[in-house]
């Protein structure tokens, strides 16, 4: 008797049936069956079927079932029936079994007792050219594991709902009566819920055992991808209602919770960003059988998925289509605002329907925090939806409504457009064209355009290469007055309703017309309207012998072989070799200086001071900056070059000097002749480098190659003895190398304090009137340390914000600057009393003018100190940063120059008074400054210039 059956299923898959079962024949456990039931193929399936159990009589069998059952359900419990071995395993004839998934199973099962034992499934894209695999929840499979019950991992009855790549105790089947549903599809929901829920045990192997061979661009859909069939949404939420009521006669309601979680943000998902393509009919029939489901759905369960699932779901529950819509839009395209948005009692909300009356609306339709309402117009990607569509004689008529959220794009701007259209071929740029916009005007909430292209004339592709065609809409808004400027953003043309965009256009490749002599409209996954090159149907045949023949080998060759190049020369590697190859055989040119600050993020720091000094003590240099993202805000009187191009590797190569706070990259070898001057960038409370647990914790020789980087260093700035003692020694720095002369960027503080105890006023100088503050107010500074939770970098204010300008909004005015790693969303209903200033750059400005500093943990502490005013330290998660991160070099809460507070309620409490705290904590800002700054006497910048780079002073 066999030690494991597997069921094998076939219908009309003749071709592939003898793979599935060689898999099952060279598993490395030899005890192994394999029983085919055929499901009344028409395609000589069962003959396939047939011959493979005459030729393997003592380990193949086949049968077949009466009629067609329409389903994997019946095939499957026919297979359970006919099984003889201890073990059911099931494999659909277009899939595999791993070798040893048999053998890893059986004895998993065995060693644990098991009724049930689950390994990992690989989806393999068998019509990917690069091979690709996807693994199927693979947390889940991590780590060998065995379950007493299914709520210990609630994950997997959520999640991996396949039944295929699991092992059966056989008997545990019969005994619990375990059958596939017939004639329902999603059969595999059901059958895994029932058999985790009745298992008596789980074992869990990180063991691949299955491969789920998916081709994408197969002739028949499979039943799971049919969903413009209503039928199988109908299928999909009887299957769930079953699941449902399986899980409540048993009291798993934390298990029907995290399903209905899974629901909201992927089954429900999966149909949504199907509506667009669907007629009215679909739409209503979808909506009522969702909407039932709807109801039955703990509303607790909104909190936990992302804002655009929940809001998706309560329109559909609404039956609200408008805002629907343009909703799936935005569940399509993560990055698009599709809505016009509405600011209601210093809130942001998706739409202005229902949140009158309706206290869950105002909860799921709350937009505030992802913070549409801060961002400028050529920072967002806005919806643009095709609203009209006309060919005539080779020239397309296009008109659309470009959403203007909270109209940020103003009624008096000058509004200009170009419509672009660009062959879709990711990492090889084609040749682009561009048509005039000529009509483009405010109208209500959306900006309406129009536009004609002569794609006939105008549109020359290739052809093979670049068969599909992207559009694209440029805005440019330009605004009223003098100095105004313009700023521009970029639309994708969604195609609002199905079958809008129909007909043809003639084009004239320029290989030959035998490629393609029409373009075709048709509209993307996403919903974005492209055009396809398509041939004369005559000359079909003929163009596909071509293209796969040497003629389109060659060209497609061609393309790949550019599209490679392209990506090795991009590559970081290619780029290293470069570096050390090429560029540092070139001379070192002398004058030349690299400047970078927080690893080209910002114009600013100590890096910005020196430089600074620099251009005002009018030394002869060529000053080169290096930035991350965009050059804006960088001075226009350096080069400035994007960090980690050929440009930026070029310049570092040649440099004579570094000038840098954080690190350049750190495979980048620094050539002898430069010199290396390493300014950092605070202070440490936190422990740092070699002391850090997790540095301690690496290999010899990740800690040597750490080592190596920070050895570039040919000079440390130091501000007081206590970097000694931390920074200098947590980086094993040479005595050498250290240089006592303060941070450049606090001379600013430095000369501060001395202008105010010398002439005894205090100036604030452009910057208040910059941000809008009136003169009656004082001015708070609320800077934290980096902060990460979950892999995300947004950052939570750890207090509530509207009451505090509720509070204190007539005497203070408040400034959030997060850590630049960070970002913070405030509501509208602060304006004016709370500022977002995270995207100023230089922080000493920021610090020179606030008349108090709320911080944590960040080193900005120590610079503020410099300027003798109010700190308050709001620790409010004190014990998990201290004792549970990486630790620090002294107690907070015995040397802090200010009050530390736990609490929001203690926080206003010592906010109360600015001159009261003043004078209360005089002595230990003294001693703070004396102990972390004393090195800082306002002249650092003056001294690093006058000791490296006087000898390029003009004679």
């Amino acid at each position: 008797m066999p030690a494991v059956s597997v069921v094998v299923i076939v219908y009309n898959d003749a071709s592939r049936l003898t793979t599935a079962v060689r898999s099952v024949l060279d598993q490395t456990l030899r005890g192994v069956e394999v029983v085919i039931v055929d499901d009344r193929s028409t395609d000589g399936s069962y003959d396939v079927a047939q011959r493979l159990a005459a030729a393997h009589p003592d380990r193949v069998r086949a049968f077949r079932l009466p009629e067609n059952s329409g389903g994997c359900g019946a095939p499957r419990n026919h297979g359970i029936q006919q099984a003889r071995g201890d073990y059911v395993l099931f494999l659909d004839s277009d899939d595999v079994l791993e070798r040893n998934a048999c053998r890893n199973m059986l004895e998993a099962a065995e060693s644990t007792g098991a009724d049930l034992v689950s390994g990992l499934c690989v989806r393999v894209h068998v019509d990917s050219r690069t091979g690709k695999e996807v693994k199927w929840y693979p947390w889940l499979y991590d780590r060998t594991r065995t379950l007493e019950s299914i709520s210990e991992l609630p994950d997997l009855l959520v999640f991996d709902t396949l039944s295929t790549n699991k092992c059966y105790r056989r008997q545990f089947l019969l005994d619990e009566g375990l059958e596939f549903p017939v004639g329902i599809h999603y059969e595999d929901l059901l059958f895994s819920a029932q058999a985790y829920v009745a298992a008596r045990r789980i074992t869990l192997i990180p063991n691949r055992v299955y491969d789920w061979r998916i081709v994408e661009k197969a002739a028949a859909k499979s039943i799971s991808n049919r969903r413009d069939e209503i039928a199988n949404f109908t299928h999909r939420m009887e299957i769930h209602r079953r699941v449902d009521q399986l899980l409540a006669d048993h009291g798993l309601l934390e298990l029907k919770f995290a399903k209905d979680v899974k629901w909201l943000k992927h089954d429900l998902v999966l149909h949504l960003r199907e509506l667009p393509f669907r007629d009215e009919t679909y739409r209503q029939e979808f909506a009522q059988i969702a909407r039932a489901y709807l109801e039955s759905i703990d509303r607790v369960a909104f909190d936990e998925i992302e804002p655009i699932h929940a809001i998706c779901a309560y329109l559909l529950h609404e039956a609200d289509w408008d805002n629907l819509l343009p909703a799936v839009d935005t569940l399509s395209n993560r990055d698009k605002i599709s809505s016009p948005l509405v600011e209601h009692e210093g809130r942001v909300y998706w739409c202005a329907e229902h949140i009158e009356h309706d206290a869950f609306a105002r909860h799921v339709l709350d937009v505030t925090e992802l913070g549409y309402h801060t961002k400028p117009v050529e920072k967002m990607f806005l919806r643009n939806a095709l609203t009209g569509y006309a060919e005539t004689d080779g020239t397309v008529r296009l008109a659309g409504r470009i959403t203007n959220p909270l109209g940020v794009i103003p009624s008096d701007a000058r509004l200009s457009a170009q419509l672009e259209f660009y062959a879709r071929r990711p990492g090889v740029r084609f040749q682009t064209f561009r048509f005039p916009v000529a009509t483009v005007r405010h109208e209500g909430e959306a900006i309406a355009w129009e536009a004609s292209a002569d794609l006939a004339k105008g549109l020359r592709p290739l052809g093979i290469v670049d068969a599909v065609w992207d559009v694209r809409l440029h805005l440019a808004v330009a605004g009223e007055g003098e100095g105004a400027g313009t700023v521009r953003t970029t639309t994708r043309l969604t195609a609002s309703e199905p079958e809008l965009a129909q007909g043809h256009l003639p084009v004239r490749p320029r290989l030959t017309r035998l490629v393609a002599d029409r373009i075709e409209p048709e509209v993307s996954s996403r919903g974005h309207l492209s055009f396809r090159l398509v041939p004369d149907k005559k000359a079909n045949e003929l163009v596909q012998r071509g293209v796969q023949g040497p003629t389109g080998r060659l060209a497609k060759t061609g393309y790949r072989k550019v599209k490679a190049l392209r990506k090795e020369l991009a590559s970081g590697d290619t780029k290293l070799r470069v570096y050390h190859d090429v560029f540092s055989r070139l001379p070192v040119k002398k004058g030349l200086v690299v400047f970078e600050s927080h690893l080209g993020r910002q114009y600013s720091d100590s890096p910005k001071a020196i430089y600074e000094e620099m251009r005002r003590q009018g030394l002869e240099f060529e000053a080169v900056w290096a930035y991350a993202d965009s050059p804006q805000g960088f001075p226009d009187d350096a080069t400035l070059v994007r960090r980690w191009s050929l440009p930026y590797l070029k310049a570092l190569a040649q440099a004579e000097f570094w000038v840098d706070n954080q690190s350049y990259p750190l495979k980048v070898t620094k050539r002898p002749e430069t010199t290396y001057i390493q300014t950092w960038h605070g202070s440490a409370l936190k422990r740092m480098g070699f002391d850090e647990p997790e540095w301690k914790l690496k290999s010899r020789e990740e800690q040597a190659e750490q080592q190596r980087t920070l050895d570039r260093f040919d000079r440390f700035l130091i501000r007081s003895e206590h970097d000694v003692r931390t920074l200098a020694r947590a980086f094993r720095l040479q005595e050498r190398t250290l240089l006592r002369v303060g941070y450049p960027r606090n001379d600013a503080l430095v000369q501060a304090k001395q202008h105010e105890e010398a002439t005894g006023q205090r100036e604030r100088g452009a910057l208040a009137a910059e941000f809008g503050i009136p003169e009656d107010k004082q001015i708070l500074l609320y800077a934290p340390t980096f902060r990460q939770r979950g892999g995300k970098r947004r950052f939570e204010l750890p207090f509530d914000v509207e009451r505090f300008a509720d509070t204190f909004g007539d005497r203070y005015v408040l400034l959030v600057r997060s850590h630049y790693l960070n970002h913070v969303v405030l509501p509208p209903s602060v304006r004016g009393r709370v500022i977002d200033v995270t995207d100023y750059h230089d922080m000493t400005p920021l610090l020179a003018l606030a008349d108090g500093l709320i911080t944590d943990y960040s080193s900005v502490m120590f610079d503020y100190s410099l300027l003798d005013r109010p700190m308050f330290f709001f620790t409010y998660d004190y014990d998990e940063y201290v004792h549970e991160g990486r630790g620090t070099y002294f107690d907070l809460l015995e040397r802090a120059p200010g009050p530390v507070v736990r609490t929001e309620d203690e926080l206003h409490a010592v906010l109360e008074s600015l001159e009261e705290q003043k004078v209360k904590y005089a002595a230990p800002r003294e001693r703070f400054v004396a102990d972390f700054g004393e090195f800082d006497q306002g002249n650092a910048a003056q001294s690093i210039v006058d000791q490296f780079f006087s000898q390029w002073r003009r004679a």
